[in-house]
């Protein structure tokens, strides 16, 4: 059977699991096979009934004696009760709301029990063991043995989603061909494809276990890194627009800026203006810490893109970063003769140095902006996600600026191609303020150069952070406010949106509450989170903005992006539930002008470990180091969260090890120009490829 069949091939899956299998990602054979368990339950050790121990994991084989369901007076629950025995003893085993049970098993039954032993006033029992029947000749699966444990939905169950894969390995034995050449198989080991997946499944000991995620791992990253090297090759077969570099209107603009660029600033530039030169896509990713000045930067490229008559956009994943993107670029581009326009669901306007601002209020005057933009009357094109929209057309789109959107996969990139009449792809610059281990910018953004801004633009004061104690809070608060009596601002972080949290962490909603009747009732108070709808976000931040609000209140919203020069304190609660990288990047949201700015953080209760983590943020002001901190300390998942869908593939490899990661690298590009040679190995790059872009 071919494993490119829909799941409900395998005889034992109908429609309500197929449903539940679709909320997975599964809907094939192949998507089955290669859902792997993200832990075993160990029940390899055997016990006789008589020698049994309280509070030990074991395997007992027995004979039911006994078997009922009753209703417990206390709880009303439905218990199964069932007596287990060989010829050494007898135990007492109990499942609770499970009636279903004494239809599985019937009195008489050789049955394999595994679980843990737990003593009730001296009567050893089983509670909720595994079970199943002793069939001769049939090997156990859920029981006896190494248990591979699934990340499932609420309707399927493990021994259900156990028996799927066992059916599904069985029914396509004859079809499965490993993607990987021969050669890498004999040189590093590595278990073939048909034993690797019967040993991450059902495995016999965990020596197996860890040889098949051996071979996953090496897997994972050189097929990562392969993906990555086919998206460059063809995006490099694309026609992109030559854009010329004007060196006369650059030096004006750079000698018309209040600030003097640094010279990572002033390389990073040259690196990208000399890429856009190319008539194949430029795919580049900007990395630079908090601060450091990449909007100048990418401001650079749109100046040149937009001299040479082409069109431009520059996407961000909020509408707040997207309003404070457009206002950035009309005061850097107001010598200019540019026509910048907005484009958000809430938020519709544009800007040119005639006429100044125009809102578009009404559905007819947004027709007017989109006719602008596709036509080319609108040289500059700002917006969300909103941008990739059918009604979004451009004449002449040269390149397209994302920021904080790494990932932008193939479909998006598609869909921007699309936007053009004659089919040119635009050049891509990614850019991020989250600092990326150059281990992990290899790996996981292979398919990107990378430009680095190191340093922080001339005139900022490095911010002073301090730990403070719970008992010193009064403290900080009179420092907040005696800021805001010198004209400046302040946020305030908290973990939570409303005060649900068992351990007695700070919410924002509670936080407000508390602050607006107690020690911040003379300061006017914003709140800011995820919950709230984006015309309530886009009135708080210009409030914000404006002056109007001088204590934000927000969660981790204001991680990336916000840019408030007035603001010089941030004050972070339960600090050490946020990762050393997202520390550094709450710090980021102030010292942002010449003034001093401070960061105050504030754990909870926080363990010996946690204190070390802190200081390690008081000590560095390096993000680059944090991240490679936080990297070894977390893994790259928690690190980076889900913005970064290429870390979600990586469940059995780590980009930290570094040897793994160079000589998958190595292998990938060997068989790059090689793989029409292994069309399996070429066939799984592809189906990978499908599930790589954002959706």
């Amino acid at each position: 059977m071919s494993i490119d069949l829909p799941v409900t091939s395998i005889t034992s899956i109908g429609q309500v699991a197929e449903k539940e299998l679709r909320k997975l990602g599964i809907s094939t054979i192949r998507d089955l096979i290669f859902y792997y368990p993200y832990r075993f339950e160990d029940f390899t050790v055997r016990c006789a009934i008589g020698d049994l121990k309280a509070h030990s994991t074991v395997t007992i084989q027995g004979t039911v004696k006994l078997l009922e369901n009753r209703r417990s007076w206390r709880t009303k629950r439905i218990v199964t009760e069932a007596l287990i025995s060989d010829e050494t003893g007898s135990v007492k085993a109990l499942w609770f709301n499970q009636p279903f049970i004494v239809k599985n098993i019937a009195i008489g039954d050789v049955v394999s029990l595994s679980g843990r032993t737990s003593d009730n006033y001296y009567d050893l029992q089983l509670v909720s063991p595994m079970y199943e029947k002793i069939i001769p000749g049939r090997e156990p699966v859920h029981t006896g043995r190494l248990v591979p444990v699934y990340s499932l939905t609420a309707k399927l169950h493990q021994k259900q989603f156990r028996n799927f894969i066992k059916r599904a390995l069985l029914a396509c034995a004859e079809s499965l061909v490993d993607h990987l050449p021969a050669n890498i198989l004999a040189q590093e080991k590595l278990l073939p494809l048909p034993r690797a997946l019967e040993a991450i499944h059902t495995p016999s000991e965990e020596t197996e276990a860890n040889m098949a995620k051996r071979r996953f791992a090496f897997d994972e990253l050189f097929l990562l890194q392969l993906c990555n090297l086919v998206t460059r090759k063809n995006i490099a077969r694309h026609p992109a627009r030559s854009i010329e570099f004007h060196k006369k209107e650059t030096n004006d603009f750079v000698s018309s800026l209040p600030f003097v660029l640094t010279k990572s600033q002033k390389q990073a530039a040259w690196e990208i203006l000399r890429d856009m030169e190319k008539a194949s896509p430029m795919n580049r990713l900007l990395e630079g810490d908090v601060g450091s000045g990449k909007t100048v930067v990418a401001a650079l490229a749109i100046l040149n893109a937009a001299r040479s008559g082409y069109q431009c956009a520059l996407m961000a994943p909020t509408e707040i970063l997207a309003h404070q993107h457009f206002k950035t670029l009309a005061s850097l581009f107001q010598k200019t003769p540019f026509r910048i326009a907005l484009c958000a669901s809430s938020n519709f306007q544009s800007w040119d140095h005639a006429s100044g601002f125009t809102r578009y209020a009404t559905k007819k005057e947004r027709s007017i902006l989109f006719e602008h933009i596709r036509s080319g009357q609108a040289d500059v094109v700002i917006g969300t996600h909103a941008l990739l929209e059918e009604k979004v057309r451009f004449e002449n789109l040269a390149i397209a600026v994302i920021d904080e959107q790494h990932r932008f996969g193939v479909e998006q990139r598609k869909a921007l191609c699309d936007k053009n009449a004659d089919g040119t792809m635009p050049h891509l610059l990614s850019m991020t303020a989250t600092p990326i281990p150059r281990s992990l910018a290899l790996t996981v953004y292979g398919d990107l150069d990378l430009t680095l801004i190191q340093g922080t633009p001339h005139g900022r004061k490095r911010i002073i952070t301090k730990i403070v104690p719970q008992e010193y809070r009064e403290w900080v608060y009179d420092f907040i406010k005696k800021e805001i009596v010198r004209g400046y601002q302040a946020f305030i972080i908290c973990p939570l949106i409303d005060p649900s949290d068992v351990l007695g962490v700070r919410s924002v909603t509670q936080e407000a509450k508390r602050l607006r009747e107690g020690e911040l009732s003379s300061v006017r108070l914003g709140i800011l989170h995820g919950k709230m709808k984006s015309n309530e976000k886009e009135a708080v931040m210009r409030g914000v903005a404006s002056g109007e609000i001088d204590v934000l209140l927000s969660t981790s919203v204001v991680e990336v992006g916000i840019d408030i020069p007035r603001a010089t304190v941030v004050l972070i609660e339960g600090a050490e539930r946020f990762g050393l990288a997202q520390l550094h990047q709450f710090r980021g949201r102030v010292g942002r002008s010449s003034r001093q700015s401070y960061c105050f953080l504030l754990p909870t209760e926080s363990t010996k470990e946690d204190r070390a983590r802190l200081k390690a943020v008081v000590a560095s002001h390096d993000g680059f180091a944090l991240a490679e901190k936080d990297l070894m300390l977390r893994g790259e998942g928690d690190v980076f969260g889900e913005r970064q869908s290429g870390m979600s593939r990586l469940a059995f490899s780590s980009i930290t090890d570094a040897e793994l990661v160079k000589k998958t690298r190595l292998y990938a590009e060997h068989y790059l120009p090689r793989l029409g040679e292994f069309p399996n190995l070429n066939k799984r790059v592809e189906i990978l490829q499908r599930y790589s872009h954002l959706e």
